[in-house]
């Protein structure tokens, strides 16, 4: 079950909201609407929700405040945004723009909530777990996939294109701006794939129509009034490898003329009416090619070579590591007075003289199991790559907790999460039936070992 929030001020906008998801009775979600800042930071940080509803065109709220407090911890605010937004003041652009250091991975205008407001909400809790697995062990997070089949709608493409963007920012991969621009650029070329491939919608019927006052929206629906049209589907798929990501978008329509749209492209540039996808997605890509038909697009994208996370707000005062590659951080058998917060690098974990797994930014602690239960190491890690690590003792730790309460919160829903693979794996190489934990998801032998199991 999803806890939901709903940051609004508009009491006409949050009945509409409530209003659409009591009508999907089989949902399974609990809403809050909390109210003013304080009661919003406090909710934001305690209930720590799974997605949260923005109305980013509201003026009764100190957005500002708001979200400069989930900006300086977005280490632990880690939940999924879905942005309303007034058409006539902001546009996505703008938004995604302004706010690219947050999770936004779908904006609504006011006026397509009762359509999209939950069948967007819906998608994110269907893909909680591709987004939000920070303690997924190594094996599954150096190579990863996902895949979408998307149908002919608009509005919803956005968010397929956020969770791909929002997945590779979540993991420290891309840098957030870029998160941002690739958002975008996926966006355009499904979006390409839903108009000009699946719908067959021309450039010359596309401008035709936009000139008369209509949107692409209500083109793409006339279209989708033949059955043949409307049972199309778009396919998103993407590969996740340390060095980089590989995206393709495939539709089902008759193709393009490559080289002449290449051609056009090159003559007018950015002036070009259409194509603007492709321009976008070239201005990112470490390689961008369709197959001779014109119906699959691959985009390639290299990784940020060493990104970095900064420091938590209540970890800037503790001492702070720079490793080189080979440097032993953690030895096993040793005490555990310490532990670490992974600001950037990578790091071996060994067993018994056997690597078991590694860590990354994307677990965001080292050594927290052994350190809360007062245990020795139970492995020892190696620096891969040059790295920073935020050294945090005991009473630094205990004196965090006691300024940011809500860090133990996130930090005990952290380790009950690894428990639970831990249990899983165990459950697992003694032959038994695998269990179940939050969300519904459940463990298998790819996650054997991993930080969940160690130090």
């Amino acid at each position: 079950m999803s806890l939901i929030g709903v940051v609004s001020s508009d009491e006409q906008l949050n009945a509409r909201i409530a209003r659409e998801f009591a009508r999907k009775p089989e949902g399974h979600w609990i809403l809050q609407f909390p109210r003013g800042e304080s009661e919003i930071l406090e909710f934001l940080n305690f209930d720590l929700p799974e997605i949260v509803i923005i109305n980013f065109s509201d003026v009764g709220v100190n957005l500002r405040l708001v979200l400069d407090e989930v900006r300086h911890d977005s280490w632990l605010h880690n939940f999924g945004i879905v942005g309303l937004f007034n058409a006539e003041k902001d546009t996505e652009e703008q938004l995604l723009k302004r706010y690219s250091n947050l999770n936004v991975l779908a904006l609504i205008d006011y006026s397509r909530i009762g359509s999209h407001v939950v069948k967007l909400t819906q998608i994110i809790e269907e893909n909680r777990q591709i987004i939000f697995q920070r303690e997924l062990s190594d094996k599954l997070f150096e190579r990863t996939s996902g895949s979408f089949v998307i149908d002919n709608d608009p509005l919803a493409v956005s968010i397929y294109a956020g969770i791909a963007a929002t997945t590779l920012a979540q993991r420290a991969l891309v840098d957030p701006k870029m998160k941002m621009h690739l958002q975008l650029a996926l966006s355009e070329l499904i979006i390409n794939g839903v108009e000009h491939g699946n719908c067959g919608i021309t450039y010359e019927e596309k401008s035709a129509f936009l000139e008369e006052g209509m949107s692409v929206v209500d083109l793409v629906a006339e279209k989708c009034k033949n059955p043949h049209i409307a049972a199309k589907r778009v396919y998103f798929e993407w590969e996740i490898r340390p060095e980089g990501t590989r995206f393709a978008i495939r539709d089902e329509g008759e193709g393009f003329d490559v080289r002449g749209l290449s051609a056009k492209l090159k003559r007018e540039g950015s002036y070009a009416l259409h194509g603007r996808g492709i321009l976008m997605a070239r201005g990112i890509a470490t390689k961008l090619a369709y197959n001779p038909k014109g119906n699959e697009v691959t985009l390639l994208m290299r990784h940020d070579r060493q990104p970095e996370r900064e420091t938590p707000r209540g970890f800037f005062d503790s001492e702070t590591v720079n490793p080189e590659k080979g440097a032993v951080i953690i030895q096993e058998g040793e005490s555990s007075d310490f532990l670490y917060y992974i600001a950037s690098g990578r790091y071996a974990v060994y067993h018994d003289e056997k690597q078991v797994g590694s860590l990354t930014p994307n677990d965001i602690f080292m050594g927290e199991m052994s350190f809360l239960l007062n245990n020795r190491r139970s492995a020892s890690v190696v620096a891969e790559m040059p790295g920073k690590l935020v050294k945090i003792s005991r009473r630094d730790f205990v004196g965090v907790i006691m300024r940011y309460p809500h860090y133990g919160i996130f930090l005990s829903k952290l380790l009950a999460r690894k428990l639970a693979r831990a249990n899983s794996r165990s459950a697992l190489m003694q032959g038994a039936a695998p269990l179940h934990v939050g969300g519904g998801d459940v463990i298998d032998e790819t996650e054997a070992f991993g930080s969940a199991a160690v130090l």
